[in-house]
């Protein structure tokens, strides 16, 4: 994994990137070469030209989720995002390049040799998403423990990381009851350094499920990570792979002493600016589809047009949410709170259109321009679910340190949910916002939320 201001990625995310970019300038700078034919081309003119190509497309295929962690969509799915991407560049293509300042037959070359470079990288984008990792490009990965942490740290790895191999687990001295393997399990018999260095490892992940006793060789592991290997515990492991903190391995010295967690004044006026900027645009978009979404909802159940409703922002403070409603107007006729449902039955038909294309969400932005909420940042929770939570979850109000916002990276990285455990779930997602939050990462968030939207994949 590596760090880029202050956000995990994966590292083949990262070369991808960059590969897609390299591609796609290199192949258009040929192609330019060979077009020049003697004519008075800009050199300089065309890199920048073919860079902004480049940026649009690589913009693109992150909305489309060619990037992402994790690659487990069929091929079939891969293929037509990448033929949704070639469509989508052919516009992009003939807006740039009719700019350009070359003859007419020059241009439509350059033109269809844009989508040739583009249709190449796209062919090579969808096959490595489901080509195996060779060997030497694997991270050798020690477990040390067998028990139950260890199990959910193959299970993780397995799911997220198809660039690792798990070299084994490495038993700790109090550990009974194995949960893995036992093939995986490596003997005792050499030192824990001397296992790490004979087998190559690149990293070890502490997830010992018993500590006491002299279970946990300090000295040892000091010498591993002298020796160039990485040792991580097992919240720094879940933080960095998952994009989230765990509950079960998360304990308060961790987040009192480690990085992060930063709520500092320039932070906050930075993402104050953004907010407003971002949410005043958007505003400005999205008008006519707020003014169509307005009239349906009248059309087929009547007033009133809003739904407002008490939730629990920045600090605890209360503020009113306000959205469209998607729900009959006797939702809660009992006055009793009720957790919405994947597929909940008071939800109206034109509802159920506005929450999957997040249209109900709209309203927020003026509660971002007023200064309740932020575009991006935990979802904001009812009152009355806040403090049963806060009750049953662990640091569940730590969530509460930073505005609310319109969109997350939980609800990007998380599928929809309304129980205790999915509540749960979210904030380890919420935690790893909190600790990491940048304009970054809000940026990342924002450009996978509209991904997730054009998906299909949102709301309920």
């Amino acid at each position: 994994m590596i760090r880029v201001f202050n956000h995990w990625f994966s590292w083949r995310s990262l070369a991808g990137v960059l590969f897609d970019f390299s591609f796609l300038i290199v192949s258009l700078l040929i192609i330019f070469m060979w077009v020049n034919s003697g004519l008075p081309i800009n050199t300089k003119q065309l890199l920048i030209y073919a860079s902004m190509f480049a940026i649009a497309m690589l913009s693109i295929n992150l909305l489309l989720g060619f990037y992402q962690r994790t690659t487990t969509r069929p091929f079939s799915d891969n293929r037509a995002r990448g033929v949704l991407s070639l469509y989508l560049a052919v516009p992009v293509a003939y807006g740039l390049y009719t700019l350009l300042p070359v003859a007419t037959v020059n241009r439509d070359l350059i033109q269809l040799s844009a989508m040739s470079a583009v249709f190449g990288m796209l062919v090579t984008r969808v096959g490595a998403a489901h080509t195996p990792t060779t060997k030497m490009l694997r991270r050798r990965i020690l477990v040390f423990g067998t028990g139950f942490q260890a199990l959910a740290v193959k299970q993780a790895l397995e799911r997220s990381d198809p660039a690792t191999e798990i070299i084994g687990f490495y038993p700790g001295a109090n550990e009974d009851s194995a949960q893995v393997a036992a093939q995986m399990i490596l003997s005792r018999e050499h030192s824990l350094t001397d296992t790490a260095r004979n087998l190559n490892v690149d990293e070890i992940v502490v997830a010992l499920t018993e500590r006491r006793g002299g279970s946990m060789p300090l000295r040892e592991l000091l010498d591993c990570k002298l020796q160039g290997i990485r040792v991580l515990d097992l919240a720094s492991h879940f933080e960095q792979t998952l994009g989230q903190i765990r509950l079960d391995s998360l304990y308060a010295g961790w987040l009192i002493f480690g990085d992060g967690f930063r709520q500092g004044a320039i932070r906050t006026g930075v993402k104050r600016l953004f907010d407003i900027l971002c949410a005043s645009v958007l505003i400005v978009l999205a008008l006519p589809i707020m003014l169509i979404a307005a009239l349906l909802i009248v059309l087929e159940d009547g007033f009133p047009l809003l739904y407002r409703q008490e939730r629990v922002g920045l600090n605890g403070r209360l503020f009113n949410v306000i959205k469209f409603r998607s729900m009959r107007r006797d939702a809660e006729k009992d006055g009793k709170p009720i957790w919405a449902q994947a597929k909940d039955n008071r939800v109206t038909r034109i509802g159920q259109v506005i929450r999957k294309l997040r249209i109900d969400e709209l309203p927020q932005l003026f509660s971002v321009l007023k200064g309740d909420m932020s575009l991006v940042g935990p979802r904001p929770e009812r009152p009355f679910f806040v403090d049963q939570l806060t009750k049953e979850i662990p640091f569940y109000a730590v969530r509460h340190s930073v505005k609310p916002g319109v969109t997350g990276w939980a609800q990007v990285r998380y599928h929809y949910g309304a129980t205790v455990e999915d509540s749960a779930e979210k904030l380890q997602y919420d935690l790893y916002y909190v600790k990491n939050h940048s304009l970054f990462l809000d940026i990342v968030v924002l450009f996978e939320t509209i991904g997730v939207v054009l998906t299909g994949k949102g709301a309920h």
